[in-house]
């Protein structure tokens, strides 16, 4: 089983974010990158079929030679090789179609994908792929099994899960639950020095038109400041929740 892992380079959740040219373009000044959480449960779901079904496993990101340091970090937790569209990813339809002309070349038969990047949050790539390709797919996956070309998957629904089941080729948005927390992996000091040895292809983009483009960006208000309501002073909490806060 050939499996392809797509893996979104995001700043990391700790990163103070800050916006440039008007609030139109995201500044990366000082901001840590790292692989997408939702990407990270599917690469590591796709290291488990590598080890106990005998797969091959390859990651791919749509981005310039920034991103290189993140799929390096995927290959040292344990994928076979990396491909590196050499384009900016702009645009939902755009990342698609790049990743569909990776998946058309290379014959693979299962794409893992996190149900969206923790950035944008747009959750529309891997569907978009899917649908170009013509394969199916199954989203908000958080439990998968494939025995050759059979695959049962759970998937989270409003109020509960549904199991369904599926042949490959299949496209897959993942999730937290596609393997457990404690299951993700850090790379060791062996995993780190193969993957300097591992093949990493950087590949042209092909012709896709940019369909949008960020306008601008709006981050959240800040918090106001915090009232402090002596412990007895019910009469004064009940106002402030009904007059204020509005919440009853």
């Amino acid at each position: 089983m050939k499996i392809l892992v797509c893996i979104s380079h995001v700043p990391d959740t700790t990163s103070k974010i800050n916006f440039t040219n008007g609030d139109a373009e995201f500044d990366t000044n000082g901001v840590q990158f790292v692989i997408n959480a939702n990407d990270e449960y599917a690469l590591t779901r796709a290291i488990w079929f590598k080890e106990k079904q005998g797969a091959t496993v390859t990651v791919v990101n749509v981005g310039g030679a920034d991103t290189e340091p993140t799929l390096r970090k995927a290959l040292a937790i344990g994928a076979d090789e990396a491909i590196r569209v050499n384009a900016v990813p702009t645009d939902g339809l755009f990342v698609a179609k790049q990743l569909a002309e990776v998946v058309k070349n290379g014959g693979y038969d299962l794409v893992l994908a996190g149900k969206e990047s923790l950035d944008y949050n747009g959750g529309m790539v891997p569907g978009m792929l899917a649908a170009i390709l013509g394969y199916d797919f199954i989203n908000s996956c958080e439990g998968m099994e494939v025995d050759g070309t059979a695959v049962k998957a759970i998937r989270q629904i409003d109020g509960g899960k549904e199991t369904i089941s599926g042949k490959l080729p299949l496209v897959i948005g993942g999730q937290k639950g596609l393997v457990d927390e404690k299951d993700l992996r850090i790379p060791n000091m062996r995993g780190i020095m193969a993957a300097r040895t591992k093949a990493l292809t950087v590949l042209d983009p092909v012709g896709a038109d940019v369909a949008t483009k960020a306008v601008k960006f709006e981050k959240p208000a800040a918090k106001s400041a915090c009232k402090m309501i002596a412990p007895d002073n019910l009469d004064e909490l009940i106002n402030l929740l009904h007059n204020e806060a509005k919440v009853i």
